[in-house]
């Protein structure tokens, strides 16, 4: 049973089938949107399950079919389930969810923790009425059981194999859900003429005042990959504690990224992680990159006197690390196409500005000289620019420049702060993230969104929308093929 950080109100089949009535804990159920054959529940209430046997087509895009027991809650829910999919014939999409949704429309805002005839376990949403349906594939493939939370705004989603504790598998992702909702179990076949079953048992669920204050919880971190083309997500690995800034190597094979002070690699795919030896430094921060024929790793550490940033480069698997700048602090950022060249932000005299210097080290450039912070330095594919953010103008805005520091010129200019422009492989497209008006600097555990720019057009949209900030997206983190990007979401539970 989860621990509860709210005062709450806890109902289980198990401590509450005196009061039960057909339907156990839900007070209702039925089909939602078009379906062809009508699905059913039973409730038994010997073994304390449900099976539930539902149509329609899908639950995607923006309208939905399947079956729906629900009960009518407001607030903060939490609900858990020991999931079984009947038989193994059916579509392999075909799913039991545990849903939190906001009315019983087809085309409803909803979430729900999706287990797929073909053992994929997603977290899936429809943000708002109307809008198309998105997820996050969690990590583990199959489990024996399901949990989603809404805290707030934001839903998420633990799983668990047969025997073992539920462990934290995707999210959260925001879908801001207003007044009562509907919260309960379904299952959806994912063809219209066909049916499919599966059975819930040891149902628990949780209802709390979202007005009360809780404690904030133990901070964990989400290394996930985005498809630009579908803005689907995917879960890497979820660890206690804080991760930053993943960089994606040029082979594919491996994300780097930073915790504890070192750097760490992990397939894309998930697995095991492993450290990379950066020898002396032991301190390092979320600025590090790969040069452009991927042998050698820029990373900027502060184990050193005076315990202010420096930037070294590393071999790619590991090593002792090769000072390259001589003033500090100095926060590394970019990497010129021909690898001749890093650009950084430098602290010098209380300003923040954009230097470059040779990677062999020697004498630095000052490239930016506008009142105001200036960071996040990082060249084009092509070389014929450098992007970087600045606040020159009030709030703080992506801006470009000729590699000598000729040809400023802004790039963004709107009510948002926009932060780390990182430019795809193939130089069509251009992410960075974006905080809300009236945030200064980029903080930590804030409402922000990945947006991604068409080079060509100019044209902004949003990848997605996520707890997070400072150690997110800091540095390039675009796979090979311009396809995906890495990043790290937050959540404290």
């Amino acid at each position: 049973m989860t621990r509860l950080h709210r005062v709450g109100i806890l109902l289980t089949v198990a401590s509450c089938s005196m009061a039960q009535g057909s339907l156990g804990i839900f007070d209702g159920s039925g089909d939602v949107g078009t379906v062809n054959r009508k699905g059913s529940v039973a409730f038994d209430a010997d073994s304390k399950s449900y099976a539930v046997t539902g149509g329609g087509e899908n639950m995607w895009f923006r309208g939905d079919a399947f079956h729906f027991v629900w009960k009518k809650v407001s607030g903060n829910v939490t609900l858990a389930a020991d999931v079984a999919l009947s038989g193994g014939e059916g579509n392999a999409h075909r799913k039991a969810v545990l849903v939190i949704r906001q009315t019983l429309d087809p085309d409803s805002g909803y979430a729900s923790a999706a287990l797929h005839g073909d053992g994929l376990t997603s977290l899936q949403s429809r943000r708002v009425k109307g809008d198309l349906t998105h997820e996050i594939q969690a990590n583990v493939s199959g489990p024996a059981r399901l949990r989603i939370e809404r805290r707030g705004k934001y839903v998420s989603m633990s799983a668990g194999r047969k025997g073992e504790e539920l462990e934290g598998a995707a999210g959260p992702m925001e879908v801001p859900l207003e007044g009562s909702f509907y919260v309960g179990i379904g299952v959806c076949a994912h063809e219209k003429d066909a049916l499919a079953k599966a059975v819930f048992s040891n149902v628990a669920l949780v209802v709390s005042d979202a007005d009360q204050t809780a404690p904030k919880g133990s901070l964990y971190s989400t290394l996930e990959t985005i498809a630009v083309s579908s803005t689907d997500r995917r879960v890497v690995q979820i660890v206690p504690g804080k991760i930053e800034a993943p960089n994606w190597t040029q082979d594919g094979a491996w994300l780097i990224y930073n915790g504890d002070g070192r750097l760490h690699r992990i397939a894309p795919a998930g697995g095991k992680p492993e450290t990379i030896d950066t020898g002396i430094a032991t301190r390092l921060n979320n600025d590090h990159g790969l040069s452009p024929d991927g042998t050698k790793i820029a990373i900027s550490d502060q184990s050193q006197e005076p315990r202010k940033s420096q930037i070294y480069i590393v071999p790619i698997g590991g090593g002792e690390p090769r000072r390259v700048t001589s003033k500090v602090p100095s926060y590394w950022h970019g990497w010129s196409p021909d690898g001749l060249t890093l650009a950084y932000t430098g602290e010098r005299n209380g300003d923040f500005d954009i230097y470059t210097i040779p990677a062999t080290g020697g004498e630095e450039t000052r490239l930016t000289t506008a009142k105001g912070l200036d960071d996040g330095p990082e060249y084009s594919p092509d070389g014929r620019y450098i992007y970087f953010n600045s606040e020159r103008t009030g709030s703080m805005q992506i801006w470009r420049m000729r590699p000598d520091g000729t040809e400023q010129e802004a790039v963004t200019s709107d009510g948002f702060n926009n932060w780390f422009p990182h430019i795809s492989p193939d130089g069509t497209k251009m992410v960075f993230l974006t905080y809300e008006a009236g945030v200064t600097g980029h903080p930590a555990d804030k409402d922000v969104m990945l947006r991604l720019m068409n080079l060509s057009d100019g044209k902004v949209t949003v990848l997605t929308r996520l707890f997070g900030g400072q150690g997110t997206i800091n540095v390039p983190s675009w796979s090979p093929d311009s396809k995906r990007l890495a990043f790290v979401s937050y959540q404290y539970r």
